[in-house]
């Protein structure tokens, strides 16, 4: 046998062994991923509770593993009446950072960028707008963002946009979440993408955030059965739904995807903040 063919059958043994293991080299791959080690809680999941006992509440949730917060405006403000001072120590007490709040971006919101800057978060919020009746009020709409991303920025911070399904549903031929994406400064403006809407409302939140990359930097993770008539009856605890959320968390982050918030409107079968335990238990064992 000469070296030339020797040499060709050893490359063809080489080949055929990687063939033999490369379906295990994916499989060792896949249990080499790492489990999440961050995710936040937006806190209207528990919106009683936080009424009653804002700290003690948080002091909780913190026990279930969460390191992020989102806040919310519950009618004493984005710190629930506490003072900056006061809050921050309670976080760096108990371990977790205040990413964000939801809140009345068109009000006040000077006076809200301090508080939020004075606590560490990096986001104000606008969780809802409704639903606009032309193409032209979407596109007033998102120069309204632009405005209050530029105030935003002077402390700080960054403006963000939480959509409904509203965003996903054709006006006039096109896509009021799409008038909005190509109308904004992404300078100014960045989105949480709330991944039950989209989904609910019929478009992939993987696709959806693929399509327009860097521009999602926060999301909401809560899942949706798979057959219901109403589309804000649908929500179930994290992994009894139909959303395949380790292959959208593992993949969203290559388009720039950085928080993972959970959230939690509709309990079935449990309580608000057994569902927020619950939630938090499938997320630190999810590997992506």
């Amino acid at each position: 046998m000469n070296k030339q063919r020797r040499k060709l059958l050893q490359i063809g043994g080489m080949l055929g062994v990687g063939a033999v293991l490369f379906p295990y080299d994916i499989a060792a791959r896949a249990l080499d991923r790492a489990k999440l080690s961050k995710f936040g809680l937006q806190l209207y999941s528990v919106k009683e509770e936080m009424a009653n006992d804002a700290a003690g509440t948080m002091r909780k949730l913190a026990q279930f593993g969460y390191k992020q917060f989102e806040g919310f405006d519950g009618g004493k403000g984005i710190l629930w009446g506490m003072h900056p001072a006061e809050c921050k120590s309670l976080l760096s007490d108990i371990g977790v950072e205040f990413i964000s709040s939801h809140a009345d971006v068109f009000k006040n919101l000077d006076a809200q960028a301090e508080q939020a800057a004075e606590v560490g978060m990096k986001y104000l919020i606008c969780p809802y707008i409704g639903a606009q009746k032309s193409i032209d009020e979407w596109k007033n709409i998102a120069e309204r963002f632009n405005k209050a991303g530029k105030t935003l920025q002077s402390h700080g911070l960054k403006f963000a946009y939480h959509n409904h399904d509203y965003t996903f549903k054709m006006l006039d031929g096109q896509l009021p979440q799409d008038i909005l994406m190509e109308n904004t400064d992404p300078e100014l403006v960045d989105f949480e993408l709330d991944m039950y809407w989209s989904h609910v409302a019929g478009y992939d939140p993987l696709e959806y955030i693929a399509k327009f990359p860097g521009r999602f930097k926060l999301c909401h993770v809560k899942d949706a059965e798979p057959e219901g008539g109403n589309a804000h009856d649908r929500g179930v605890l994290l992994g009894t739904g139909e959303i395949p959320y380790a292959d959208i968390i593992r993949k969203s982050k290559k388009y720039g995807m950085e928080y993972f918030v959970v959230e939690q409107e509709r309990f079935v079968g449990t309580t608000p903040l057994k569902a927020a335990e619950e939630n938090a238990v499938y997320l630190s064992k999810l590997k992506v």
